[in-house]
C-alpha cells in the first residue's frame, strides 16, 4: 500500500473526495514528520509509537573494495506495533 492507495481507501470509506483525502494523508504524515524532528515521540492508540533513536558512528566496509569506511551518526525513526497490532498479524 502506498499513499495513493491510503487516500483511495480514506476516500472510499469517508465517502469524501480523493483530492481531499490525500490532502489529510499528507498532513497526517506531515505532523509525523514535524513532531519527530522537534524529538518528540508520536503516540498512535491502538496502532503504535514512533521513537527518534540515535546511531551512533561506526566503521563500516565500502562493499565494492572492501575499503573501511566511517560512517556517521544520525537518527532514525523506528516504529513499535501496539499489542493490537501484533495479536492481528500472529492470528
Amino acid at each position: 500500500m502506498n499513499n495513493n492507495d491510503l487516500a483511495d481507501h480514506v476516500a472510499s470509506e469517508t465517502g469524501g473526495t480523493k483530492a481531499d483525502a490525500r490532502k489529510l494523508v499528507d498532513l497526517v504524515f506531515a505532523a509525523i514528520t514535524n513532531a519527530a524532528a522537534k524529538g518528540d515521540e508520536i503516540s498512535l492508540n491502538g496502532f503504535g509509537k514512533f521513537k527518534v533513536k540515535d546511531s551512533r558512528a561506526r566503521e563500516g566496509r565500502n562493499p565494492a573494495n572492501g575499503e573501511t569506511i566511517q560512517i556517521a551518526a544520525s537518527k532514525k525513526l523506528a516504529f513499535t506495533p501496539a499489542k493490537a497490532v501484533k495479536d492481528r498479524l500472529n492470528g
